[in-house]
């Protein structure tokens, strides 16, 4: 199991992964990053939140990428998330606020 955390352009992403098994860790931004950064698997592109299907397009790169927690360090994000956590749940992934 993965665990996605967001903002990945972010110091308290790095912070966040370091406390973490970074093994266990994908990176993932939906603001642009060089494209040297997405050549490696535990960095990759989400989803923008102000999409209408941001929370489906979310399961479905957490199923894709056997994703079971998620630390969304946005906070449009977190809110969006939020508003789906039994839908995540139902799946088994768990929506975690900012740092642990």
């Amino acid at each position: 199991m993965n665990t996605l955390i967001t903002a990945a352009n972010s110091a308290e992403a790095q912070r966040l992964k370091k406390k973490l098994d970074p093994a266990a860790v994908i990176l993932g931004d939906y603001l642009e990053l060089p494209a040297f950064m997405l050549t490696s698997a535990q960095m990759i592109h989400l989803p923008n939140p102000n999409s209408l299907a941001y929370t489906h397009e979310m399961l479905t790169l957490c199923l894709d990428k056997d994703i079971n927690t998620i630390y969304a360090l946005r906070e449009e994000e977190l809110q969006l998330l939020n508003a789906a956590t039994q839908l995540f749940e139902e799946y088994g992934i768990k929506i975690v606020h900012g740092s642990i």
